[in-house]
């Protein structure tokens, strides 16, 4: 006769699973002995992967909370990373430069006077003060998509209000418009049709350089795609002086000689800066919407 199967029951208080930890133990490892060497091994491996590991194991069985704590877990750590090395930074920076020039930062607090004025784009790639050296208190700084000037007729806007603050009460000496290479917003821009899709804030914004594509248009259709936004780029800085020439208040100042406007290109592919500056006189002479007349042009 064939032996009957032994069958194990167990009563274990569903509250506690050391019973059952306990068991599943032995039943894997067998002696304490075998436990102590696996232990040592465990040591051995990398807690993030032994975590991983687990969170397998428990998307195996169905049970993803598991997952989810762990996935929040990682993102606060990889978040502590970042602040860590930004932490670092910011205690290099009070130590070697702020307690070394405590007196300079101590007037900062009480007033700026900033000479320049930068219009720049905001691509994370173009850092005004990174990639031209402004220290704290030297310029007055707006970053917008494609670094875009908006026409003085136009709706209120934040760079608007930074140039009536940084030319009327900061009395800025320069104003500089700072374009770039591979500017998604000119991509955008020579991208979009005729008519603006009113859901986009994108081409909401960048069609205050329409005029600038419409030129890039008339000379460049030619051209390949890449090489019209190119064209574009350095357009839209030229327009967008235009432009600021049509702020009486700008036009006043560069008029009796107190403040200028300069334009330039960044273009970190090949890590040049062409830099040039507004002829006001050779401008005057041209018909509105016509362009400006340039001077003092210079590559770096």
């Amino acid at each position: 006769m064939a032996a009957s199967p032994t069958h194990l029951s167990l009563s274990i208080d569903p509250s506690s699973s050391t019973s059952l930890l306990h068991l599943q133990t032995q039943a894997i490892f067998g002696s304490k002995e075998k436990l102590k060497e696996f232990s040592k091994t465990q040591l051995r491996i990398p807690a993030s992967f032994r975590r991983k590991a687990a969170n397998l194991q428990m998307m195996a069985t169905g049970k993803t909370s598991g997952l989810t704590q762990e996935t929040n877990t990682i993102d606060r750590e990889n978040d502590n990373d970042v602040f860590d090395d930004m932490k670092q930074r910011f205690l290099s920076f009070k130590k070697l430069k702020y307690m070394d020039n405590l007196e300079h930062y101590k007037s900062l607090a009480d007033a700026q006077a900033p000479k320049f004025l930068v219009i720049a784009c905001a691509d994370s790639r173009v850092c005004p003060s990174a990639v031209l050296g402004f220290q704290p208190g030297e310029a007055f700084t707006v970053r917008n998509i494609a670094n875009l000037v908006p026409s003085y007729e136009s709706g209120p806007t934040e760079t608007k209000a930074a140039l009536e603050f940084s030319v009327n009460f900061l009395k800025v000496e320069n104003i500089l418009v700072v374009g770039h290479s591979r500017c998604g917003g000119i991509q955008a821009l020579m991208s979009m049709g005729d008519e603006v899709d009113s859901r986009s804030f994108i081409q909401n914004w960048v069609v205050v350089g329409k005029k600038a594509k419409e030129s890039t248009k008339a000379v460049a259709s030619n051209l390949h795609f890449d090489h019209q936004c190119q064209h574009c780029e350095k357009a839209s800085i030229n327009h967008s002086l235009e432009k600021l020439l049509g702020y009486p208040w700008i036009e006043e100042r560069v008029r009796e000689g107190s403040l200028s406007l300069h334009g330039g290109y960044y273009d970190f592919v090949n890590c040049t800066f062409e830099k040039w500056t507004v002829d006001y006189e050779g401008s005057r002479g041209k018909k509105e919407g016509s362009g400006i007349a340039v001077k003092n042009r210079s590559v770096w």
